[in-house]
């Protein structure tokens, strides 16, 4: 062999021991770092002290959040939950099923008392036994006897009948629909415009020379927001009453939520609208709502 071909095959030998070993001293190098880090992680999970520390600072941040909840709660009031007024406790009787006597529309099929009373008392004179002209043949026991079981039937009808159209008998829906007449009642302008004050004027308002003549309202008002946002109250309290016994309803959870912020944007019109006026006032104050159904964020 040459002596150059020699040389340059030792020449490429000892790169290749070279390359050899500094391969080797890397790996040594990184797994002296890799069990040097796994030595350290035990040492330093294992300072109780310092987890002592971080678990006391994470108690004191959630005793505190809780003392601001509780704060924003006390200052606005709940969002969801109404005041017990008189409509709200009515509404709630009506969905619990146990409809007081005192309460004048509680009939179900779109009944009234009054109608119910008339279309009754009429069956009865229609159904009346009829006297004898001839008063000198006539028996006044069978009269008597006729008058008395028909008296009888008639009261087994009125209960029977009574019985039937008790709301007690029906079920949510038919709840639900006579607490949403009961709000068409309540807030529906055709009633509400005779005894509520209008609206305070804007400075733009009282700065025209002539204000045009308001239209007057026909029929049974359903679309106003108040009464809108009194449906909406209506159907919040039958699911949030209905999650309190099934927490795990989340469909119903997710509904109660767009309930609630649907009614949130619709009092926020309704207080623009009006100016804090009567209106908005008395819807307020007659569902038992606080600042916390309108104000800032509502989260549930």
């Amino acid at each position: 062999m040459q002596p150059q071909f020699r040389a340059f095959t030792a020449t490429l030998l000892g790169q290749g021991h070279l390359t050899a070993r500094t391969s080797q001293a890397t790996t040594h190098a990184s797994i002296r770092t890799a069990s040097t880090k796994a030595k350290a992680s035990p040492q330093k999970r294992s300072d109780f002290f310092k987890l002592a520390q971080a678990r006391q600072r994470k108690a004191a941040n959630l005793s505190r959040q809780k003392v601001l909840q509780a704060e924003r709660e006390a200052s606005l009031g709940d969002p969801v939950k109404s005041k017990p007024t008189s409509f709200i406790q009515e509404i709630e009787a009506i969905q619990a099923g146990s409809q007081n006597s005192t309460l004048s529309s509680g009939l179900n099929y779109y009944l009234q008392a009054e109608e119910l009373n008339g279309a009754l008392q009429f069956s009865k004179d229609l159904v009346e036994p009829l006297q004898n002209p001839d008063r000198d043949t006539a028996d006044p026991q069978l009269e008597k006897e006729a008058a008395e079981l028909h008296q009888k039937e008639h009261q087994n009808a009125q209960d029977a009948i009574q019985r039937i159209v008790n709301l007690s008998n029906g079920n949510t829906k038919d709840r639900l629909r006579l607490n949403v007449q009961k709000c068409i009642y309540q807030f529906g302008r055709h009633n509400t415009d005779q005894h509520l004050p209008p609206k305070p004027s804007s400075a733009l308002q009282g700065s025209m020379p002539g204000q045009p003549q308001k239209v007057p309202r026909i029929g049974v008002d359903t679309g106003s927001p108040e009464v809108q946002a009194a449906i909406l109250t209506v159907k919040i309290m039958n699911l949030y009453r209905h999650l309190q016994t099934a927490n795990k309803d989340k469909h119903n959870k997710r509904n109660l939520q767009i309930l609630v912020h649907k009614r949130q944007k619709l009092l926020r019109y309704i207080r623009e609208k009006e100016r804090g006026g009567p209106r908005w006032q008395n819807l307020m104050e007659t569902l038992g709502l606080s600042d916390a159904a309108w104000k800032g964020e509502i989260a549930l």
